[in-house]
């Protein structure tokens, strides 16, 4: 699973071994904007530049480019599980270049334990100065003993340095280095160099090389030589390990260093081992230079979760998903998650997630509904609030409505991307030359195409969008009799409000697009919005929708549409999407994109002298094949039909020596390809295995790795044909509701309450306080819905007692987990010296 490690955990004597810990990592990072950028030096001060987001050294995410600009503004999120471990999470700000390489003004660069500082905050960091010694990452496994000889002329002391391996060195051009390692006994005026093999493509060399060094003469040494008698003081003394990416005709690359005190081996009678973090030339000693670069403002939400074996969660998942049946709704364990935590969306998305899961959402949101609809008044501001209902619809939608929404919209939403036509319509905007008549004529071309796009999906509609659209329909046909029209507003308030509408002024956050779309382009997707959520308005008819328009040029462009005709389209839609009548789901008519970048595959054609050659193409995945072609918006070259995946799985990087691989196998032969990054690779192998799961020939075992020179690497079989040696991490058909990790949402919501002990806390001396006075009581500053005290009490003493309980587990992980040894893999060195 993307953004998964694992730690083992230790049982009682005789126990059995116990399951591991899974340490899931996830970032969302929106990339506000720059200011103050240095300027270019020049007439033209302004810059053309452009962010990336690196895990370490790796690149991961790159924001559009915004032109002629020394402040400019990027507004883009981007959420990604963290498939590995990182030291650092770095974001470089770059000057885009047409001819020449482009060039790095600043980067922000944080440390991975100094991420959850910023946790929902949005600081400005400064650019700090880029040198390329100082951009590092990786780790290098040593040993190092000191000997003592007897030899003809006296006993001399000998140094032997094994350099073991490397881990997780950068990619250098995208692809994995060529690395060595010089190894360098260096003291006051002494410096004895050896070097190791160079090992081709890999950021995980495999080294094991022993190189020897005197570090003392005999006492009958009598020989001038390169260093003098002060030099050979063990104190004056270090070994030096310095990694290179070997540059063949260009300049070898600087990959990191350690220095080690020779000192440090004196009392050590057996050898010294220990894993050591690579470090910048010289311990990274700042630049003297002093430009100020500029700024960037970010908002990192970085998280861990320690995630148990299932057992330890079985009665949170039950105290959560019984919500339902708890009378009230409000004494609830889920009802209270969402009172005490102080973002409401925290609680939100694991709560909705785990119902969906456990198919318990739906009449949980029914019945937490029925709270809104008690206090609402007015059937025109029916499910307009910002409640717990309503934030959990949300959450839903933009769960099991993700492929939904391409489906339907990302077509249309590309042709307007992709080659905007004028449709400003504001006369305060328009320019000297701009015909109105063509810009009203422009838009209104785009909102019919949305439109119409939209009311002829519903059967693509989710299931369970369905049926809460059915709840919540027949709901406000009970609590208003007499408003012929409130069964549409009830479900118009969600899937047109805050679903489409949303989605075509936002596409980059709902995945239609890659990137935040430019200036211009939000613009029209501004004013088409407002014209959809306007035209499935099913309010009272007798009132003209334009007085929803706070603009005079919007009222003035809604009269060109006839309302008669929408608005029975409209209703038309509303009444297919809210059915209890069950549907079949149709076929998509039209082949909708998912997912489409360039990546480098392995030829597939036999070949008899040489290797087979890796070729960048450009792949595409959508609703019915995954293909890729020469060039992007050429014809494919190949194409496999989703029914005839078999499975997707990672490949081991030995078999290539290349990382970010995965397979595709389809038939008799897999195809092999290499990602850009770890995120590419996971998100790809994530959303190829989602599209075939259902498919009733999927492997239930593969191998990791591949067959050349008539074996298979893994396994050592002779035969192509032989079957699979590892199991497939996904081995049966699956619905949305087995895409969700259930154990991952109840680690996030125990440790939300763990959190927010000290409003249980107070949320139960308020239950007290009403049973003994027989009323609610003004006791402290929190404002609790608490309806019935004494089964509130009940809830409250269970998640206290389930957060205890699952407190031991977490701790005793705790202790195991930093109780690594320091110079482990786990805990390498960091800095000079053991």
């Amino acid at each position: 699973m993307a953004g998964e490690q694992r730690a083992g955990g230790r049982g009682e004597a005789g126990d059995a071994p116990a399951a591991p810990v899974r340490v899931l990592q996830s970032l969302r990072v929106k990339i506000c904007e720059a200011k103050n950028l240095l300027p270019y030096p020049g007439p033209n001060k302004m810059r053309d530049c452009f962010c990336t987001v690196n895990l370490d050294q790796e690149e991961i995410f790159r924001t559009s480019v915004v032109e002629k600009s020394l402040n400019p503004f990027y507004g883009e999120d981007f959420y990604f599980e963290i498939p590995r471990t990182f030291h650092n999470l770095s974001f470089y700000i770059f000057d885009k270049s047409v001819l020449q390489r482009d060039l790095r003004i600043g980067k922000v660069a944080i440390k991975r334990e100094d991420l959850c500082r910023y946790y929902g905050k949005e600081p400005w960091f400064a650019l700090q100065p880029i040198d390329s010694n100082s951009e590092v990452q990786g780790k290098v496994h040593l040993e190092l003993k000191l000997n003592e000889l007897i030899t003809d002329n006296g006993s001399v002391q000998q140094l032997m340095v094994h350099i073991v391996e490397c881990e997780g060195l950068p990619l250098v051009n995208g692809q994995s280095c060529d690395p060595y390692a010089s190894v360098s006994l260096v003291g006051p005026s002494r410096n004895d160099q050896k070097k190791t093999k160079v090992k081709k493509k890999t950021s995980n060399p495999q080294f094991n090389e022993k190189f020897y060094f005197e570090v003392t003469r005999s006492s009958s040494y009598t020989k001038k030589s390169q260093f003098q008698v002060e030099e050979e003081d063990i104190e004056k003394l270090e070994v030096r390990v310095d990694l290179w990416n070997n540059g063949n005709l260009a300049q070898d690359v600087f990959l990191g260093e350690i220095r080690i005190p020779v000192r440090v081996l004196r009392n050590d009678s057996a050898s010294h081992q220990a894993w050591y973090w690579l470090l910048p030339k010289d311990n990274g000693s700042k630049s003297s230079k002093n430009d100020d670069l500029g700024s960037l403002r970010l908002s990192i939400c970085y998280t861990e979760d320690y995630v148990l074996p299932s057992d330890f969660y079985i009665p949170l998942k039950t105290l959560m998903v019984k919500a339902s049946d708890v009378q009230p709704i409000t004494a609830s364990a889920a009802f209270i998650l969402g009172e005490i935590c102080r973002d409401k969306n925290d609680a939100i998305l694991p709560l909705v997630r785990l119902l969906l899961h456990h198919q318990k959402l739906v009449p949980f949101v029914t019945t937490i509904a029925q709270l809104d609809l008690n206090d609402t008044q007015e059937a025109n501001t029916i499910f307009r609030g910002n409640s717990i209902a309503t934030r959990c619809m949300d959450e839903t939608m933009k769960i099991v409505g993700n492929h939904y929404l391409k489906v339907t919209l990302k077509n249309v939403i590309d042709e307007i991307c992709d080659s905007p036509k004028p449709c400003e319509i504001d006369p305060n905007r328009l320019r000297e030359g701009d015909n109105i008549d063509n810009h009203k004529d422009n838009l209104r071309y785009y909102v019919d195409k949305v439109f119409s796009c939209i009311v002829k999906s519903s059967m693509s509609c989710p299931t369970v969008m369905c049926d809460l659209f059915s709840s919540l329909r027949h709901m406000a046909v009970r609590h208003f009799p007499n408003d012929r029209h409130v069964q549409y507003s009830a479900v118009s308030s969600f899937v047109f409000l805050r679903f489409f509408a949303v989605a075509v002024v936002s596409p980059h956050i709902f995945h239609l697009r890659f990137h935040h779309p430019d200036a211009q382009t939000s613009r029209v997707l501004t004013l088409i919005s407002k014209t959809i959520q306007t035209l499935g308005s099913v309010g009272s008819l007798s009132k003209s929708k334009t007085s929803s328009f706070k603009e005079p040029f919007m009222c003035e462009f809604y009269k060109m549409f006839e309302e008669e005709t929408y608005t029975a389209d409209v209703k038309k839609f509303l009444e297919e999407i809210s059915s209890t009548e069950s549907k079949e789901p149709s076929g998509v008519s039209e082949s909708v994109i998912l997912k489409e970048g360039e990546m480098y595959k392995r030829a597939q054609g036999r070949t008899r002298i040489g290797k087979k050659n890796f070729n960048k193409r450009w792949f595409s995945l959508t609703s019915r094949e995954f293909a890729y072609h020469r060039q992007k918006d050429k014809e494919p070259v190949f194409r496999i039909p989703i029914k005839n995946i078999l499975a997707v799985e990672k490949l081991d990087e030995s078999a290539f020596n290349r990382n970010n691989m995965f397979q595709v196998i389809y038939g008799e032969k897999p195809l092999y390809i290499q990602a850009s990054n770890c995120v590419e690779a996971s998100e790809w192998i994530e959303v190829l295995s989602r599209v075939s799961r259902r498919n009733h020939r999927r492997l239930s075992k593969y191998h990791p790795s591949a067959f050349i020179n008539g074996t298979w690497l893994c396994c050592k079989a002779a035969s192509e044909g032989t079957g699979g040696c590892s199991p497939c991490t996904l081995g049966v058909p699956a619905d949305v509701a087995l895409d969700i990790d259930g154990d991952r949402e109840c680690e996030k919501i125990y440790s939300l309450f763990s959190t927010n002990m000290q409003k249980l806390q107070k949320m139960e001396e308020a239950c007290a306080s009403m049973a003994v006075y027989q009323g609610p009581q003004e006791h402290s500053d929190y404002h609790f819905t608490i309806e019935d005290s004494v089964e509130t009490f009940k809830t409250l003493q269970q998640i206290k007692a389930i957060v205890e309980k699952l407190n031991e587990p977490h701790e005793k992980h705790k202790k195991g987990s930093t109780s690594a040894k320091y110079g482990s893999q786990e805990n390498p060195i960091v800095g000079k010296g053991s």
